[in-house]
C-alpha cells in the first residue's frame, strides 16, 4: 500500500495520541525508518508498557492460545483456551503488532477481533489499552503479504516518511557519533535510500544508527580507513559509504571546498585522494545548483562572481580528472540538466579560452 499523503516522525506522536487511543492504527513505512522505536517511545510517553508481537514469528495458536481442560462447578469438564502471557494482562498496555502484514493469512484472521474489538475469544484487553500495527510496503522489497480487506478496514492507515530534520534532532539528543550527525547535516539526502532489488546493504536511519554505535565502540585513534570501509560497506549503499569515507578524509585532512573557491587552495591531485576529489566535486556540483541564478542577468553580484570563478575551477578540475569535471556539469538520472542553460552555454564557449589562457 502506497499513499501520497504522509506524516513525519515529529507529527506521528500527536496523531497517535488522538487516534490510536480510540481506534487501532497501522503505520506503513520503509524498512529502518524508525516505526518500532516511535511506537515504543509513544507508549512510554503515556506510561504504558509496550508488548510487541512480530507477525513473522506468529502462528494462529500464539494468539488464540492453546486449549486446556477445566473442571466446571457443575462437575462437567470443559475446554478453555489459555491466552498467551504477552496479552493476558490486567493493566492497560500498548499492543504493538509489528510486521503484521508479513504474517500468514491464518494469523491475520485471528487478528480481526483483537484489532477491532480488542478481544480474543473470552479475553478482553484491559480498558485503556492501545493497539498499533506496523509493516513495510511490498514496494520496499521486504517480506509483505497482501492484507485481507477485512483487516485493512479495521484500522486507520498512516504512511510514515523519513524526515532528516526530525532524525538529526533525535540523533543529537541520543548522542550518536558526531561525525555521523555532522555528515548527514551536510548531506541530508544520504539518510535514506530505496531498498535495492539485489540482496545488498542500503542506507536507512537504522543503518546510520548502527554505524554510529559501531564507530563509538572504537577509540577515535583506532577508527582507521580500513575499519570504516568494512563498516560502511556492510551497512550503507556503496555510493553513500564511499562519500562518507571521503568526507571523513576531508575532515581529518582539512580539505574543504571553500578555500578552493577562494583560490587559497587547489583540488587534491594525489591518486590516494581520488575519493576526496570525488566528494569535493559532488559538493561543487551541489553548490552550483544552489547558487547559480536561473538567468545570466539574475542573482546577486556574489553569485555572478562565483559563476565566473567556477569556470576556472572546472578547468583545473578537468586537468586532474576529466571524469570529475564531467560529473559536475552532468544531467540528472532522467537526462535533465541541473545547471542553468545559460551557464552550460558559457562553459562550452569559454572553456577553450580559459585553457589557452592557462597555457
Amino acid at each position: 500500500m502506497d499513499s501520497a499523503v504522509t506524516v513525519t516522525p515529529a507529527q506521528l506522536p500527536d496523531l497517535l495520541l488522538h487516534v490510536a487511543t480510540v481506534r487501532p492504527v497501522f503505520i506503513w513505512g520503509a524498512p529502518g525508518i524508525g516505526k518500532s522505536a516511535l511506537v515504543r517511545r509513544f507508549a512510554d510517553s503515556l506510561g504504558l508498557p509496550c508488548e510487541t508481537l512480530l507477525g513473522t514469528q506468529l502462528a494462529a495458536e500464539d494468539l488464540i492460545g492453546v486449549p486446556q481442560l477445566v473442571a466446571g462447578d457443575d462437575g462437567v469438564t470443559k475446554s478453555r483456551f489459555a491466552p498467551p502471557v504477552a496479552i493476558a494482562k490486567t493493566e492497560p498496555f500498548c499492543l504493538f503488532l509489528d510486521e503484521l502484514n508479513a504474517s500468514s493469512p491464518d494469523v491475520q484472521k485471528a487478528m480481526y477481533s483483537l484489532v477491532l474489538d480488542r478481544r480474543l475469544g473470552e479475553l478482553q484487553l484491559p480498558e485503556g489499552s492501545i493497539v498499533i500495527g506496523a509493516g513495510n510496503r511490498a514496494t520496499d522489497s521486504a517480506l509483505a503479504r497482501p492484507m485481507a480487506s477485512a483487516l485493512i478496514n479495521r484500522m486507520v492507515h498512516v504512511h510514515l516518511k523519513a524526515d532528516v530534520a526530525d532524525w538529526l534532532v533525535w540523533a543529537t539528543n541520543e548522542g550518536l557519533h558526531p561525525l555521523v550527525v555532522q555528515y548527514l547535516t551536510e548531506r541530508p539526502g544520504h539518510l535514506w535510500s530505496p531498498a535495492p532489488k539485489a540482496q545488498e546493504p542500503f542506507s536507512t536511519p537504522r543503518s546510520w544508527h548502527i554505524l554510529s554505535d559501531c564507530m563509538l565502540s572504537y577509540p577515535a585513534d583506532d577508527l582507521d580507513d580500513t575499519i570504516l570501509e568494512v563498516l560502511t560497506s556492510g551497512l550503507l549503499t556503496a555510493q553513500h559509504g564511499s562519500a562518507f569515507r571521503a568526507w571523513i578524509k576531508v575532515v581529518r585532512n582539512r580539505h574543504s571546498l571553500e578555500p578552493i573557491i577562494k583560490g587559497a587552495a587547489g583540488w587534491p591531485a594525489a591518486p590516494e585522494d581520488r575519493d576526496v576529489l570525488y566528494f569535493l566535486a559532488e559538493n561543487f556540483r551541489e553548490r552550483l545548483m544552489r547558487q547559480l541564478p536561473a538567468t545570466k542577468e539574475g542573482g546577486s553580484p556574489d553569485s555572478r562572481q562565483f559563476a565566473y570563478r567556477a569556470k576556472a575551477m572546472l578547468v583545473t578540475l578537468a586537468e586532474i580528472s576529466l571524469e570529475m569535471a564531467q560529473l559536475v556539469v552532468a544531467n540528472d538520472a532522467d537526462g535533465t540538466p541541473v545547471l542553468p542553460a545559460w551557464y552550460l552555454a558559457e562553459i562550452v564557449r569559454d572553456m577553450p579560452r580559459l585553457v589557452a589562457a592557462r597555457d
